[in-house]
């Protein structure tokens, strides 16, 4: 297991940067994020992605169904200068009673690939969008080589083994227990392995669900790996992310921003 999933504060710093540095200028793009915007992040976590929105004034409000990381993000914002506009609650989105709003922005990175029925979720967080608002979804397609989340397992070789997450789901499971993984991270794989999408997915999606495609990019080399392993960001060249089907292996990330038609 990768340190930084042990370490939650710099798990925290490295979603700061890379929402500060690539998804913000992404988002800016299209709708001009200052102190008047309304933010709703889905599976916030500890809140780091939503620091730089706190920085420039938003009124954020995160939402996550782990306790300890809301009890951590309200700690990690207790000083924040803007304290006043940040709320975090631990709760279901589903739970109709929790949220009794509407947003600019809605933001979602590296959650979409753990949620269950995603067809169901994309129509239901419709309701908390305002009638010009937008919705920023970052994910990483299943088909590429750490698709599966196995930097989670305990083992070097099989957290640092590219693809094998795409194996038949007796031999994945089996081959976490031949290297001793935690019954609790087999289970946490297998179910990431169980919601997996793709970017065609989501676009069918998306389409039948009546959402308009207001910008994309893809990456291969994440963002994200800036910060966590040094390595210099590249988007996907046009003639691999042209490909459908084949793109979802070479793609670390995409990023999207979609709007109600």
């Amino acid at each position: 297991m990768q340190e930084r999933h042990q370490n939650r504060s710099a798990y925290f710093q490295e979603q700061t940067y890379t929402t500060q540095k690539y998804v913000i200028p992404f988002i800016d793009d299209i709708i001009k994020i200052d102190n008047n915007i309304s933010i709703l992040e889905i599976g916030c976590g500890e809140g780091g992605n939503l620091v730089p929105f706190a920085n420039i004034g938003c009124n954020v409000l995160g939402i996550d169904l782990s306790e300890k990381k809301i009890e951590n993000a309200k700690l990690f914002f207790k000083d924040h200068e803007n304290s006043k506009n940040v709320r975090f609650i631990c709760d279901d989105i589903y739970n109709e009673s929790c949220i009794n709003e509407q947003f600019d922005l809605i933001f979602m990175r590296d959650v979409l690939e753990h949620i269950h029925n995603q067809e169901k979720f994309l129509h239901y967080v419709k309701r908390f969008l305002k009638p010009q608002g937008k919705f920023f979804l970052g994910f990483p397609p299943w088909q590429n080589p750490f698709g599966g989340h196995q930097q989670m397992c305990k083992s070097k070789l099989l957290s640092n083994l590219p693809f094998w997450h795409i194996l038949p789901m007796p031999l994945y499971k089996g081959i976490m227990k031949i290297f001793g993984e935690h019954k609790s991270t087999i289970n946490a794989l297998v179910e990431i392995k169980e919601t997996r999408i793709s970017i065609e997915r989501f676009k069918k999606i998306a389409k039948n669900e009546k959402y308009k495609i207001e910008k994309e990019v893809f990456y291969f080399i994440n963002p994200n790996y800036e910060v966590k392993f040094k390595l210099k960001v590249r988007k996907q060249l046009n003639i691999i992310s042209l490909i459908p089907y084949f793109r979802n292996y070479t793609i670390t990330t995409c990023y999207y921003l979609i709007s109600l038609e």
